[in-house]
């Protein structure tokens, strides 16, 4: 079984670029202190890495 990350967004997509809301959006996140489960691979890493404002990120 791969490793899952637990993703939580912090902070409102309201009022960034529209690229970074699409990302947001990508990781499944709609709603503040939502928290999804992604799997650890290298292109939710890097959705991760545009957005570490964000998101706050547990393994």
């Amino acid at each position: 079984m791969p490793k899952m990350l637990k993703i939580r967004l912090v902070r409102s997509p309201i009022g960034i670029p529209g690229k970074l809301k699409k990302v947001v959006k990508g990781l499944g996140l709609r709603r503040i202190n939502q928290t999804v489960e992604r799997p650890d691979d290298a292109a939710i890493r890097g959705m991760i890495n545009k957005v570490p404002h964000m998101v706050e990120v547990s393994e």
